[in-house]
């Protein structure tokens, strides 16, 4: 059964994660996380035989400040855009202090104000992708473990159970990792 520090050894052989926790390191960022599938599917991909940046849309990074402001923001993804812009990856940065603001509209639904940046990984909509990186100390915050990530097992996260958009986001994994298993809703 694959351990912390494996996890985040082969999440870091990406060196385009390896670059960014680097990069964004000397910003000190409040709360700062290399999150979801930049990581997770790096697990997947060296399970799979792929290159671990293999099938990666793009590369979150969660932060968390009290100014809400969209201006304050900005600032953080322009900042962060110019520091990346030579990887040649998409890095969507947020705010998680701002996600209730702009989720309904986004997505639909409800979404509660966050009280820091490890409340927006607990929320993502399939359990076991409910990882980041601490980019202060690589420290890892996994509050579902790493079995079922390891496994495979796709289950909608209790937090938020949005079965739509989990089904969504399920197909799109099994299309790329075909050996992914699904738990359907009861």
């Amino acid at each position: 059964m694959m351990n912390p520090q494996e996890f985040t050894s082969c999440a870091i052989s990406n060196p385009l994660n390896a670059a960014l926790l680097s990069r964004l390191r000397p910003l000190s960022l409040n709360q700062c996380y290399l999150t979801a599938g930049c990581l997770f599917q790096a697990t997947w991909n060296q399970i799979s035989g792929h290159p671990l940046s293999w099938g990666v849309k793009d590369y979150d990074v969660f932060y968390f400040d009290e100014n809400l402001s969209w201006e304050a923001e900005d600032a953080v993804i322009q900042q962060v855009s110019t520091l990346t812009d030579d990887l040649g990856i998409t890095v969507e940065i947020r705010n998680q202090a701002r996600v209730h603001l702009w989720y309904e509209h986004h997505f639909g639904g409800q979404y509660p104000p966050l009280a820091s940046s490890t409340e927006g990984i607990d929320r993502y909509l399939i359990a076991c992708t409910c990882v980041g990186i601490d980019v202060s100390n690589t420290e890892l915050y996994a509050p579902n473990g790493l079995q079922e990530l390891e496994q495979g097992i796709l289950r909608i996260n209790p937090l938020n159970r949005r079965p739509d958009l989990f089904r969504k986001k399920a197909e799109d994994y099994k299309k790329r990792w075909s050996w992914l298993s699904v738990v359907e809703l009861s």
